[in-house]
């Protein structure tokens, strides 16, 4: 199969790109690069820019590249950002979706695997969420994943496209330093830059009710997220008509404070961090049930949280090597 690559120029497209290029499939990358990083590709993968809105070059590049399959990771995807500007976010992430699958079907595609998150959830009150956890997201960036997620089914339903909907949980590390994540929008980027400025890391609440009082979450590594990539993308090749709804985590809550206790002992950093005031709609305990994707396709994470920092530190120190003095 053919695939393109929506936002395959970001941090997690890059991974997805060369992780189904190893795995012997060709890709195509559409990105309108206001994120994405061209020098992160393959030299052999071709790179189409545009944005998600225009239809037109969209089926341009389908027919003229030959694409069978789409793995759709552009959009929007900063929670408070979303807040502030709640129509530019179901434009970009909304419409945009709805131009493309009107440009896939219109060409015949077969295969469509959707980027989406754990922010569907919202705030669950359950130990492990699984994928029948109810939905109540909290943003409107975690409103547009879970419309994103119906228009993927409801096409599906209609045209026989077979759909993947891949719930992501938080997403760290790197495949190689210059894969990295470079936003300062997630912890493990933020806490680095923390150390780079000599400052204390930021814990946002540490009174929740669990057991050090601060927020829990399952992390996942990028390059586990790109192999479920894989995966998902030959079972929908596979299988005609096929609809899935997945997480992608391991099953595994890390603390707020065990994160940057880890990360202070992996880089050699050992500033006690401040604590602030909690962040409204911060759930407690947001750790995925992974049962699912491992009956469904036999994928199961491999790295762990050593791993993530780790790998996510060569790359920060890549960029800013400075921040290896203690």
């Amino acid at each position: 199969m053919t695939w393109l690559i929506t936002g395959g120029a970001g941090y997690i497209g890059a991974h997805v790109v060369r992780a189904l290029t190893e795995a012997g499939e060709r890709t195509v990358v559409y990105d309108d690069l206001s994120t994405g990083i061209a020098e992160r590709l393959p030299d052999d993968v071709p790179l189409e820019v545009g944005t998600v809105l225009d239809g037109v070059r969209l089926s341009k590049v389908i027919a003229g590249h030959g694409i069978t399959g789409v793995v759709h990771l552009a959009g929007k995807k900063r929670v408070g950002e979303s807040v502030d500007m709640p129509l530019h976010y179901y434009r970009e992430n909304v419409e945009g979706l709805r131009v493309l699958l009107e440009a896939v079907t219109a060409a015949g595609v077969t295969s469509f695997v959707f980027s989406s998150s754990a922010a569907v959830y919202g705030m669950p009150d359950v130990e492990l969420v699984t994928e029948d956890t109810p939905c109540a997201p909290l943003s409107p960036y975690g409103e547009t994943k879970l419309a994103g997620e119906w228009l993927v089914r409801a096409t599906g339903r209609t045209t026989g496209l077979a759909t993947a909907s891949l719930r992501y949980f938080n997403v760290a590390g790197a495949a190689r330093p210059e894969l990295a994540d470079l936003g300062v929008h997630n912890l493990v980027p933020m806490v680095f830059e923390k150390l780079t400025e000599d400052a204390p890391a930021q814990i946002f609440g540490d009174d929740y009710p669990t057991p050090d009082g601060t927020c829990v979450r399952d992390y996942i590594h990028v390059v586990d997220l790109a192999d479920a990539h894989v995966a998902t993308a030959r079972a929908l090749a596979a299988s005609p008509g096929r609809d899935l709804t997945l997480n992608i985590g391991r099953g595994e809550g890390v603390s707020v404070r065990e994160m940057i206790d880890r990360i202070n002992a992996i880089t050699g950093h050992h500033r006690t961090p401040s604590v602030a005031p909690r962040r409204p709609g911060d759930p407690a305990r947001v750790v995925a049930s992974a049962d699912r994707i491992t009956a469904e396709l036999g994928w199961t994470a491999k790295r762990d949280v050593q791993d993530m920092i780790t790998s996510a530190w060569e790359g920060w120190l890549r960029r800013f090597p400075g921040a290896a003095r203690l």
